[in-house]
């Protein structure tokens, strides 16, 4: 084809720039580190697997025993209704904290200072052995007689001084986690719930805390995971949760590895179901805001690699820029 026959572009016309491919940078670093924990992970697997003190066989027996569900399922109770203790006195404790009457705020700060400056196996022995100091708990009017008295051997149960000891330490710590999520709401939220004429704590209720649970959830169910594993204090009160049960299998068996195995593994799974679970309220509670909600490991895992297997090779030419 002649020159003359190709399209001329109008004088001044801007030139379409030419197509820029990007060649992705290779960081055979990261490649070399994955392997390298593959290599270890699989060492320790197969050290793990075929080593025959960890005696696999009794795990296998006694994973689902009756004994070992039954503690399971106390550990599970314990720390739904520790974690639920904790919360409602937290958020009492935090709204408290930010009240404009000095008596209830140093009333909150000192509780807070109070169970959070001693440690929870403290608390629970000492709840346990409350009945020294008060043998009779009596209810009635203040400086006055007592209407209702119980034995405090029997109203403190092992249970009961579990949860006392569980619930009120937690509350302490989750007043400072609610009360950051009330702090991270803007201050005009408010000044306009009092121009439409809302009550304080109607502005609380309504306006206040439904943005503030997109702070509170996060620590909240790291604290729920933590109230999980804490459930194993309670062995030293004699209540048979998950690790109590299982000193009480091997104290007659003398297998203490494989047991505490099996503790283990009971103690992995129920902590993988509620970090599943924290995942899809963080991202209930995450919705409407300009951040989005980070993957799980398993889809970063898989990003990682769906992105490593369509990464394209640089031919020669693109190397050289040619």
């Amino acid at each position: 084809m002649a020159e003359a026959d190709l399209p001329q572009q109008p004088a001044g016309a801007p030139v379409a720039p030419e197509e820029i491919k990007a060649v992705p940078v290779r960081r055979p670093g990261r490649l070399i580190a994955g392997a390298l924990i593959i290599i270890i992970a699989a060492a320790l697997v197969r050290s793990v697997a075929t080593n025959p003190r960890f005696g696999w066989g009794t795990v296998g027996e006694y994973l689902f025993s009756p004994v070992v569900l039954d503690g399971l399922l106390k550990t599970v109770e314990l720390t739904i209704i520790a974690m639920v203790v904790g919360i409602l006195i937290g958020v009492v404790l935090a709204v408290m904290r930010l009240s404009p009457n000095p008596i209830v705020v140093a009333a909150s700060g000192f509780y807070i200072w109070l169970f959070r400056g001693t440690p929870v196996l403290v608390q629970l022995l000492f709840w346990n052995f409350i009945a020294a100091l008060y043998p009779v708990v009596a209810l009635g009017i203040p400086f006055g007689p007592a209407l209702i008295e119980f034995n405090a051997n029997n109203l403190i149960t092992p249970f009961v001084a579990a949860l006392l000891g569980l619930g009120l330490n937690e509350g302490a710590y989750m007043s400072e986690i609610v009360r950051a999520g009330l702090l991270s709401v803007d201050e005009g939220q408010e000044e306009a719930a009092k121009a439409l004429g809302m009550r304080r704590m109607q502005t609380m209720r309504r306006i206040v805390l439904p943005q503030a649970m997109r702070v509170i959830i996060p620590p909240t169910g790291n604290e729920t995971i933590g109230m999980l594993k804490t459930t194993s204090l309670v062995s030293v009160l004699a209540y048979t949760e998950l690790l109590y049960a299982v000193q009480l299998i091997y104290a007659a068996n003398y297998k203490q590895i494989p047991l505490l195995i099996v503790a283990s593994i009971w103690y992995l799974v129920l902590t993988t179901i509620l970090s599943i679970g924290q995942y899809f309220i963080e991202r209930h509670y995450g919705r409407g805001t300009a951040r989005a909600i980070p993957p799980t490991l398993l889809m970063r895992i898989w990003q990682s690699f769906s992105t490593w297997r369509h990464t394209e090779v640089p031919t020669t030419e693109q190397r050289h820029g040619l």
